[in-house]
C-alpha cells in the first residue's frame, strides 16, 4: 500500500493557474490503477500521475483515510490531490480510467489551481507508447 500526503494545489507551479495548460498520459490510461501523466503549456511541464484509489488487488494502493478523502472530494466537485513516490498526483475514486474519468479530474485540478476549465486540455492515446 502506498504512501500518499496531501498536497495543496497552491503548492503547485503558478503556472498551471495562469495560461493554457495540457495533460498527457506516458501510455493508455485503459486498465491500470496508475497513469503517469505531465501538465505542459508549451515551454514548462510538472509532473501529474492519476491514481484510483479503490483498486486493491494485489495489494490496495491506498489506506483508508486517503480513499476516503478522494470520495469525499469528489463528492464535492473537487480532486484529492497528494504526493505519491514523489509526483503529484490527482487521486480519483474507482479502479481504473475511462476518458470521462480523466477529463473531469484534470477539470477538477484546473479549478483547484484558480483556471478556467477551458484553459485545459487532455491529451489521450489509442494505444500503448511502449509498443503494446
Amino acid at each position: 500500500m502506498s504512501d500518499l500526503a496531501d498536497l495543496d494545489p497552491f503548492d503547485l507551479p503558478a503556472w498551471l493557474g495562469e495560461g493554457d495548460v495540457t495533460w498527457e498520459p506516458q501510455g493508455a490510461i485503459a486498465g491500470s490503477a496508475l497513469v503517469h501523466g505531465r501538465l505542459t503549456d508549451g515551454e514548462q511541464s510538472v509532473p501529474c500521475d492519476l491514481l484510483a484509489v479503490d483498486e486493491a488487488y494485489p495489494t490496495p494502493v491506498a489506506d483508508d483515510a486517503s480513499r476516503r478523502h478522494s470520495h469525499q472530494a469528489w463528492r464535492h466537485g473537487q480532486v484529492h490531490l497528494v504526493e505519491h513516490e514523489g509526483r503529484p498526483t490527482l487521486a480519483v475514486p474507482g479502479r481504473d480510467f475511462t476518458a470521462e474519468t480523466v477529463l473531469d479530474a484534470i477539470e477538477r485540478l484546473a479549478r483547484a489551481v484558480g483556471a478556467a476549465p477551458d484553459h485545459y486540455a487532455v491529451l489521450l492515446r489509442l494505444g500503448d507508447r511502449t509498443g503494446g
